[in-house]
């Protein structure tokens, strides 16, 4: 009966052995979409650079999204884009022939988008609200140049 035993205890603990292990294998495929970012975080730097880029002409138009975020395609006359920040949200503005146009705008954590003038206008603008109250982000541009502006 020791003997028995003796491979009943070895058999466990080889079970264990290869249940952790795989476990482990799985964590670790799976770990770096759950607890970061691929190739890791960007600095504010880095992200002002890549919202400037200008973004691939293959890109097809995505409309909105459902948190309120939207994005089109960058047309042929876009021109300098920028992002701004309010404490109810972000969005990213560029300026072309016909005018300034929202690209993109996000509400931030507790915010939600009220209202969008996406453009092309003279002038466009997205309203935040939330807990902290409401924000509003105009854009107009000066020059070539998406610039915020105060609202009238």
């Amino acid at each position: 009966m020791g003997r028995r035993s003796l491979l009943v205890a070895v058999g466990w603990v080889a079970t264990v052995a290869v249940a952790t292990l795989i476990g482990l294998g799985a964590i670790r495929l799976v770990g770096e979409s759950l607890t970061g970012t691929p190739g890791g975080v960007r600095s504010e730097a880095e992200i002002e650079r890549a919202l400037a880029a200008p973004e691939p002409t293959s890109a097809a138009p995505t409309g909105a999204a459902p948190t309120g975020t939207a994005s089109a395609a960058p047309s042929l006359d876009a021109g300098v884009r920028r992002s701004f920040a309010t404490d109810g949200g972000t969005a990213v503005a560029e300026c072309g022939p016909a005018g300034v146009r929202l690209v993109s705008w996000a509400p931030a954590q507790g915010y939600r988008v009220r209202d969008v003038d996406r453009g092309p206008d003279d002038d466009v603008e997205v309203k935040f609200e939330g807990a902290g109250g409401r924000h509003e982000l105009k854009v107009r541009c000066i020059g070539a140049e998406p610039v915020a502006v105060a609202d009238d």
